[in-house]
């Protein structure tokens, strides 16, 4: 049984502790990283964390919803913190940062997949930096010493300068906003989440837009001319925020068909995935798997006859 039970919050923080003999575990919720949406309350197996969708003001734009976790309930496995696609949730044990279900490969480990060809890039352009909603690029110039360049037109007697571009993986939601605004096709990205979104405009209440005011994404969810709220594929990322605070159900839809991760053969996994796709993709996902491991077993034992 644990000896003490802490659950406190701050303007940027939630943390939960479950204090132990031997061991410490804590869970912290980054309120800066986290957006609001509910794939961590969708894959929770214990049902610990609510998102609550926020009051709103009138006259004001809508908040995003926030993110409460049982302390009674948790149980500290990691999942919540596994799916996150903007890293948000932190597993600590004895203050070391660790994801159990990672270790015991219950869950497979989610793939930001991001890369910048800087043998592309201008020493002129920070289009990528610029573009980024969560500030998570940088762009910076360097001479071939490796010495920092702060002015670009400074460059003549330098020799021929490199770009660097540095990007923090581990919070990049692959939106892929600065692959489309850079003009060079410096950068390439994969979405961590396929799928699609709908909206029925003739189901949203008059004068409604909560699910833009929440959006993340610049450009994922925008208003016409008409005044009604439309939905752009190629920069959502499906994580559900718009759904959370949409009055209407019936107005906004949201359908996750694939999520991009390392390979796994885990029951867990394959119920959450249930939980965020549906059981049809989820079968489809087994599907291609098997026939992945039925292909590799046929060209094994070719090899081997021929050996």
């Amino acid at each position: 049984m644990p000896m003490k039970m802490i659950k406190s919050e701050t303007d940027d923080e939630l943390l939960i502790e479950r204090i132990m003999h031997a061991r410490r575990y804590s869970l912290s919720l980054d309120k800066n990283r986290c957006v609001g949406c509910n794939i961590c309350q969708i894959v929770c197996p214990r049902e610990a964390i609510e998102v609550r969708k926020p009051s709103k003001m009138e006259g004001e734009k809508l908040s995003r919803p926030k993110i409460t976790i049982d302390e009674n309930k948790c149980q500290f496995c990691g999942i919540c913190n596994a799916v996150c696609p903007f890293s948000a949730l932190a597993l600590r044990i004895n203050e070391e940062k660790t994801v159990p279900v990672l270790k015991t490969d219950s869950f497979p480990q989610v793939i930001h997949e991001i890369e910048a060809d800087t043998s592309k890039c201008p020493t002129d352009c920070n289009e990528c930096e610029e573009a980024c909603p969560f500030d998570l690029i940088k762009v910076r110039v360097e001479t071939i010493e490796g010495e920092a360049v702060e002015d670009v037109t400074s460059l003549t007697n330098k020799g021929n300068p490199k770009v660097e571009v540095d990007i923090d993986r581990d919070q990049c939601p692959c939106c892929r906003l600065c692959e489309v605004k850079c003009p060079y096709g410096a950068i390439k990205t994969r979405k961590i989440i396929s799928g699609f979104i709908k909206i029925n405009a003739e189901k949203c209440p008059e004068g409604c837009h909560d699910c833009s005011d929440v959006c993340p994404i610049p450009g994922a969810l925008y208003l016409s001319n008409d005044r009604k709220v439309h939905a752009n594929d190629l920069f959502c990322i499906y994580c559900g925020a718009c759904k959370v605070v949409c009055p209407e159900q019936q107005a906004l839809e949201i359908q996750r068909t694939s999520i991009h991760h390392t390979p796994v053969h885990s029951g867990a996994w394959n119920k959450a995935l249930e939980k965020l796709t549906s059981t049809r993709d989820m079968a489809k996902e087994l599907r291609s798997k098997m026939s992945i491991k039925v292909q590799g077993s046929v060209q094994g034992r070719f090899e081997g006859r021929m050996s």
